[in-house]
């Protein structure tokens, strides 16, 4: 069975980028530009897998992974940021996120984690 994914990050291109090379590993995805887009996603929508990107206007990550969790604990999330903020990702892990990427990403790294997660 296919997983659904949310990539959450308020850069288009990278939403693009990861949505092109998912669709070809035969996932279903879902996009949101903020933390409002994505909690109405996930509210509507089973989904596996959240990217979630760290560094968003608004709700940044930590507080949109806290509504996440709130409405799925078991949901997994994988965080993305451009910083290397040690606190922020340790806060992301302590909630509940499985692994961090660090900006610019290899993308065979992002599609080899997300291969082997569990599937639920």
């Amino acid at each position: 069975m296919s997983k659904n994914i949310l990539i959450v990050d308020d850069q288009y291109g990278i939403r693009i980028l990861l949505n092109e090379i998912l669709v070809k590993e035969g996932y279903a995805t879902f996009q949101a530009a903020n933390g409002v887009q994505a909690l109405s996603i996930l509210e509507k929508e089973r989904i596996d897998l959240v990217l979630l990107d760290m560094k968003i206007p608004g709700m940044d990550g930590i507080e949109i992974l806290r509504r996440m969790k709130l409405l799925d604990r078991d949901i997994d999330v994988m965080i993305m940021t451009a910083y290397g903020e040690l606190d922020m990702i340790e806060e992301a892990e302590s909630l509940g996120a499985k692994r961090h990427f660090s900006k610019p990403f290899d993308i065979d790294d992002v599609r080899g984690a997300i291969r082997n997660l569990p599937n639920k």
